[in-house]
């Protein structure tokens, strides 16, 4: 909890020192001692045998009289003398002075120091950073305390550890350790009655259902439970009813509830309220707590409060510290009217606080507070972060916390002007723009948080790596760009560098890792993972000896790892997948690795480039909890270096090319795991039941050669992938019994054989069953109504017999059903309940009857449709034209007759682009066998990019709709063996991404349309058995339709490649269209045409369009023919006199 403090001004020039003693220290309640903080920035604890004397100085009532105190500087009085005669009179003391006070007069600091005095030995605490704790504890143990505040000469520290000694006499003040006295007297004041029974009024009011109010009983009111007292006056200064309990599981239980009595306001020297952690349940906050103006504490966070925040707390000038975080019940919009008069505020904590109404004003009325030195405001809604302020009132602030918000903003320039901030945290605040190099000028600052912005960009300024006092950067989830060398080069440089977190991971980051990243030695965290780092690991690394996390997974860096990874001593976790390593990994890389527990090298890409080269005989020195190696060379044998890992968790050793048996060692191993994936191996032999798991639990042991039955372990495994394996027997009847927390089931590609035992239905909680690809007989169960969340049931390529049970039509969750390849009969009921289905499979079966409308009017997001080779019958429902997304429609292989739908072409899915992402909350396609290309081919992974209708091998009958023309993303078109008629329509040239067409076997006439050269991506066409004629096209893709076997059955087509030549093709004269002309002549005399109307306009319009716009041409051209023209006319003159005279 924060501490309050009587000052933090900058002091003005003085010297003061002040002894009280002496001092009887009351017990502390608590009965275990507070521990002293492991790192503390200056702290200095000295021992001796004899104390110092102490000086009885309670004599002087004024502070003038002192002796040497003012005769240097009689124009000046100390603050802190004002501060300390408010606070004795507080605490009712009236006679005090200061020993051995002076004035300077140059600038200084305080330096507080106190001496705490045992029954043997003393220790001298210096300069403490809120210890809050660890003073208490001090205070309980000691016997006299004499306090000294002396100004001197220093570097300027935190406001937070200037007056020590005030601190020391606050505690004294808020929690009652001590009592003051004379030299000779100890005072020893029992509590008010009316304060008690206000107390009691206030109990009354409560709900304590932890019984914490139970030591409310007797006279001295003092002595309760939460209760303080002044020892001099016995009035009330505290009352803390922090729920204790809020940190265990059943906190909110034993929180406080009820109403706050009006009789708290008997209590007016209440200086420190605390009803935070508890369970107010929406009741307002009481209004006269603003008549508290003694109040120097309140905290009213996470009470369950509700209504705004009361105008009256604008009355608590005295606060020092306020904490209304998460105070709310149920969010309500507030205001901060009643902010500016809290002047003396050192400490606010509005987190979680809707201050949507405040947001235009909120850092101008934040900025009205001159003490404020810590500042909590994440997650209060605030979208308006100022990018100027006229003045900086609140220049004192050491810590800001603005995270959560939406400011869509750049970081604005008056931040850096906080130049005394400690830390910065505005994670989560969707701040855009680069980091501005002013980030040097806050050379305070200690930790930073700009992580989870998404839209700051550009490089880290090389600025911020100047900050030699950085002990934390967090700057994930962002968009930095460029190489990170200049940033940690100058880090690097810092003579007492002390950070300790580095994360700059989920960024665009590039170039090498700078080998200067090994002189940060007090580095205990560094995330680097998931930017485009190239190269390999500085050989420099060996240096970071503090090092206790290490990730760089998800990157592009490549190379071998180096060997001085194996020198982090403190080394706890490491990560270094998802990138391209090569060479071996030894001992060496292991060697003093003895703190390691988190171990991750794997890499999604099957192709395997690492290889551990550990002999059978290492002992490792480490004891893992988590080892994740997945497409790296383990095997062929079986690590025995797991032998000694007891303490394993998480065992993951995927496609490590171990052939081997696993060894009885390792299933005699005395640990509990939560997860087991050995799959994507070689490994064969029986699997015991021998092994623990705990909750949740996960095995997969897919993709080897185990072999006999099904291996059942404890009932925490929730998932269990056994699939690709050679079991065989049948499924346990007990599997519901001894693992009935199952919720994903994969047993599939084995060879199971018996029916589906009746116990199954008895796993309430699965949501995946896949048990395709086995021996399975029988009829399927109806238990299904009792699997309420299942969403997924695959039991595909089996034997199983029968109808669809009425109650697997109940899942109203179900997205993926796949009953093909088995012998299931009858009519399918009606699946109107299944609106969330994505994949119905019902393939390869022995269905008969119509196919039901409520597909297509239930199922809105279906994407695949498959009801291929049954017994259908009746005509294609219209209501299918409804499904919009889906993009595999399969009804081939039945009986079905009528046309094809005209509305065919609503099915808007074969229009769009269907990508990975959009299929990522599908979580499962499985493998479906599509014809396509003449053959029928399997796909998995990449199923969203394949579109397909197919319709063939039925008894569809009238023309091919139009509509089929406007599926402009279909790849495979089947309409063969039906009896379609009618010509194949012109706009087939449409379809631009058609790869297979299939048109064989029906009575289409007319000719094959000239645009369908325009069909680039097509490479399987049949026009086979149907009644076409004309010429074939021999344009484009065409050129490569050579397979006679594509065209035969057509008595009217004729050219290549056919053996029957169109008459064009001879010597004789084309046969002429209905207009007379051919289809080439036309073409060659369109050209003519327009190449003669293109001369025209060059040669006639270039010459005289030119003389018509400029005038100097036209003028100089006309002169020109005027000349040529006398020129003519005067030879041909010349040449008739010639001829006279030859006459």
């Amino acid at each position: 909890m924060p501490l309050s403090f009587l000052s933090v001004r900058p002091p003005p020039p003085r010297l003061i020192a002040c002894h009280v003693s002496p001092v009887a220290v009351l017990p502390w309640p608590s009965a275990s001692a507070p521990q002293v903080p492991a790192a503390l920035p200056s702290l200095s604890l000295s021992a001796s045998s004899t104390p110092p004397p102490l000086t009885c100085a309670l004599h002087c009532p004024h502070f003038e009289s002192c002796s040497g105190c003012t005769h240097e500087s009689n124009l000046l009085r100390p603050v802190i003398v004002d501060e300390a005669t408010e606070f004795f009179k507080t605490v009712g003391v009236s006679d005090f002075t200061f020993d051995s006070c002076k004035i300077a007069h140059h600038p200084k600091r305080y330096e507080v120091i106190a001496m705490v005095f045992f029954e043997s030995d003393y220790y001298g605490i210096s300069k403490l950073w809120e210890l809050y704790d660890f003073i208490c504890y001090i205070l309980r143990t000691a016997k006299h305390i004499s306090l000294h505040a002396h100004i001197r000469s220093m570097v300027p520290i935190s406001a937070s550890i200037q007056l020590f000694s005030l601190i020391i006499l606050s505690g004294f003040l808020f929690f009652e350790t001590t009592k003051l006295g004379s030299c000779s007297a100890d005072r020893n004041v029992g509590c008010k009655e009316t304060e008690r029974k206000a107390l009691l009024e206030l109990k009354a009011g409560l709900t304590d259902p932890s019984g914490r109010l139970s030591s409310w009983v007797g006279e001295d009111c003092c002595n309760w439970s939460g209760v303080g007292c002044n020892n001099v006056t016995g009035r009330v200064t505290m009352l803390n009813l922090r729920n204790e309990f809020s940190d265990g599981e059943d906190g909110t239980l034993l929180a406080f509830g009820g109403e706050i009595n009006h009789s708290l306001l008997v209590l007016k020297d209440l200086i420190h309220l605390d009803l935070s952690m508890n369970n107010f349940e929406g009741v307002r906050i009481p209004n006269f707590i603003g008549s508290l103006e003694k109040l120097e504490y309140l905290n009213l966070s996470s009470a369950s409060f509700g209504e705004v925040i009361p105008q009256s707390f604008g009355n608590l000038s005295r606060l020092l510290s306020l904490d209304l975080s998460y105070y709310l019940f149920e969010p309500i919009a507030n205001d901060l009217r009643w902010l500016p008069t809290l002047y003396s505020l050192k400490y606010l904590n509005l987190g979680g606080v809707d201050l949507s109404k405040a947001k235009p004003r909120w850092l101008p009325t934040v900025n009205m507070l001159p003490s404020l030195v810590e500042l909590h405001m994440s997650s209060c809604r605030l979208s308006v972060l100022p990018l100027t302020l006229p003045s900086m009132n609140f220049a004192s602030l050491l810590i800001l916390d603005l995270s959560n918000n939406d400011f869509n903003s750049t970081l604005p320039p008056w931040l850096f002007n906080l130049t005394k901030l400690v830390t910065l945290e505005m994670h989560s605040t969707n701040l855009h723009g680069a980091l501005p190099e002013t980030f040097g000028s806050l050379t305070s600052l200690r930790t930073l948080d700009l992580s989870d912005n998404s839209n700051i960009v550009g490089p880290l300024p090389r600025s911020l790596g100047m900050l030699c006092n950085l002990q934390t950067v967090n700057l994930p989830t962002n968009k930095f760009t460029g190489e990170i060398t200049d940033f940690v080069d100058s880090l690097s440089t810092c003579r007492n560098s002390s950070l300790e977190r580095l994360d700059l991971g989920y960024n665009y980051l590039t170039g090498n890792l700078p080998d200067s990243l090994g002189n940060l030695k007090t580095l205990r965290i560094l995330k680097l993972w998931f930017n485009s780092f190239q190269g390999s690991i500085p050989k420099s690394i060996g240096k970071l000896k503090s090092l206790e996390e290490f990730y760089i997974s998800n990157n592009q860096m490549s190379g071998s790892i180096p060997e001085g990874l194996g020198q982090l001593s403190s080394l706890t976790a490491l990560d270094i997948s998802e990138n391209t390593w090569e060479g071996s990994i030894t001992e060496a890389h292991f060697m003093k690795l003895g703190s390691l527990t988190d171990v991750s090298i794997y890499n999604n890409n099957p192709n395997i480039s690492l290889v551990f080269d550990i002999s059978s005989d290492w002992i490792p020195p480490f004891k893992l909890r988590y080892l994740n190696i997945r497409s790296c060379q383990l095997g062929p044998k079986f690590p025995t270096w797991l032998r000694n890992q007891t303490e394993l968790v998480t065992l993951v050793l995927n496609n490590a090319r171990i052939s081997d048996t696993i060894p009885e060692w390792f299933w005699q191993l005395d640990f509990q795991l939560d997860k087991l994936d050995v799959a994507y191996n070689q490994l064969s032999g029986r699997v015991p039941n021998s092994l623990r798991f705990i909750s949740p639990g996960t095995v997969d042991l897919s993709t080897n050669r185990f072999e006999g039955p099904l291996p059942l372990w404890s009932s925490n495994i929730t998932m269990l992938y056994l699939r690709d394996n050679l079991f065989s027997g049948p499924i346990p009847r007990d599997i519901s019994e001894v693992m009935p927390s199952l919720t994903d089931l994969d047993i599939s590609q084995n060879s199971l054989n018996g029916s589906i035992p009746l116990s199954m239905g008895n796993l309430s909680q699965l949501s995946t069953m896949v048990i395709s690809n086995n021996l399975l007989s029988g009829e399927i169960p109806n238990f299904w109504d009792s699997i309420p969340s299942l969403y997924i049931l695959d039991v595909s390529n089996n034997s199983l017999s029968g109808s669809i049970p009425p109650s697997l039509t109940s899942l109203t969750i179900l997205r993926f059903l796949i009953l093909s390849s088995n012998h299931l009969s009858g009519k399918l009921p009606s699946m109107k309940n299944f609106t969330d289905m994505r994949s119905l499979d019902l393939g390869e079966n022995n269905f008969s009857g119509a196919i039901p409308a409520s597909i297509g009017e239930s199922m809105p997001s279906l994407l695949i449709l498959r009801l291929r080779l049954n017994w259908f019958s009746g005509s294609i429902p219209s209501q299918l034209c409804g499904l919009s997304n889906l993009h595999i429609l399969d009804l081939s292989h039945n009986n079905i007759s009528g046309n094809v739908p005209r509305c065919i072409g609503n099915l808007t899915g074969f229009r769009s682009i269907l990508t990975n992402k959009d299929t990522e909350d599908y979580l499962y396609q499985g493998k479906l066998k599509v014809l396509a290309k003449g053959k029928f081919l399997e796909y998995n992974s990449i199923l969203y990019l394949f579109n397909s209708v197919d319709l063939s091998d039925n008894n569809l009958s009238g023309e091919m709709p139009v509509g089929l023309t406007s599926l402009t993303r279909l790849g495979t078109l089947n309409l063969s063996m039906n009896h379609l008629t009618g010509n194949i329509p012109a706009k087939i040239e449409d379809l631009k991404q058609i790869e297979t067409l299939d048109l064989s076997s029906n009575k289409l006439s007319g000719p094959i349309p000239q645009s369908m050269v325009f069909l680039t991506f097509l490479n399987h066409l049949n026009l086979s058995y149907n009644n076409l004629s004309g010429k074939i096209p021999t344009s484009n893709q065409f050129g490569t339709f050579i397979d006679l076997s594509i065209y035969e059955g057509n008595a009217g087509l004729c050219g290549h490649p056919l053996p029957t030549d169109c008459q064009g093709d001879k010597e004789t004269p084309p046969v002429p269209s209905a207009d007379g002309e051919d289809d080439d002549s036309k073409s060659d005399r369109l050209w003519f045409i327009f190449i003669v109307v293109i001369g025209f306009c060059f040669g006639f319009w270039g010459v005289f369009g030119t003389l018509a716009v400029k005038k100097s041409w036209r003028y100089a051209y006309f002169c020109f023919v005027d000349k040529v023209k006398y020129a003519v006319l005067d030879f041909f003159s010349a040449i008739a006199t010639y001829l006279q005279k030859r006459s």
